[in-house]
């Protein structure tokens, strides 16, 4: 596994080493950050379920302005701790499950990946994307990759599917938050 392109393509990443967390492979990745485009150029990001942190550090690697990584697995938080230090490109760690962190954070999101066990109930999946609603920047797009034969999580009304594709036994699906709003929290924000 490694970084597609920008200021860090070619650079290899560390896996975590357990049958819990599955990288998201080179070709989905590049795929998925084909369909985005320059969306990611000064965006802020957040990487939920972060695995060895690939999406979010190929974001940075293509002009991200700064990334979160949240992750609770021990030992797929040494690999993306290893992989944030290793290709300085930095990004903010943070060690929590995905529902507390989005219970307590108070920045705001242009782009936000979210690739979860395969084993994660869908019902898991659309709480976090309500909780996440408050947190996602109007026309911000949440990304989630899910195995193919499961169903899409329902979404907040102010959200459109913006591509739903599949990729092997992968389904990555492209939200856009559509509705404009202001709750007072800071792009970026930590």
């Amino acid at each position: 596994m490694r970084i597609i392109a920008g200021k860090a393509g070619g650079r290899r990443l560390k896996s975590p080493d357990t049958k819990s967390t599955r990288p998201a492979t080179d070709r989905v990745r590049e795929a998925v950050f084909s369909s985005i485009g320059n969306r990611v150029v000064d965006a802020v990001v957040g990487d939920l379920y972060a695995g060895s942190g690939s999406y979010g550090l190929e974001a940075l690697s293509r002009g991200a302005s700064s990334a979160v990584f949240v992750e609770n697995g021990r030992r797929a938080l040494e690999a993306l701790t290893h992989n944030v230090r290793n290709l300085a490109l930095g990004g903010t760690v943070v060690e929590s499950s995905v529902g507390d962190y989005l219970k307590r954070a108070n920045h705001r999101f242009h782009l936000v990946f979210m690739d979860p066990p395969w084993s994660q109930p869908t019902t898991r999946m659309e709480a976090d994307l309500v909780a996440l609603d408050r947190l996602l920047l109007p026309d911000g797009e949440v990304v989630i990759s899910r195995r193919h034969t499961d169903r899409p999580p329902e979404t907040p009304e102010n959200w459109r599917v913006a591509a739903d594709k599949r990729y092997g036994d992968t389904r990555i699906i492209r939200y856009e938050k559509v509705e404009d709003d202001d709750d007072g929290t800071v792009p970026g924000e930590l």
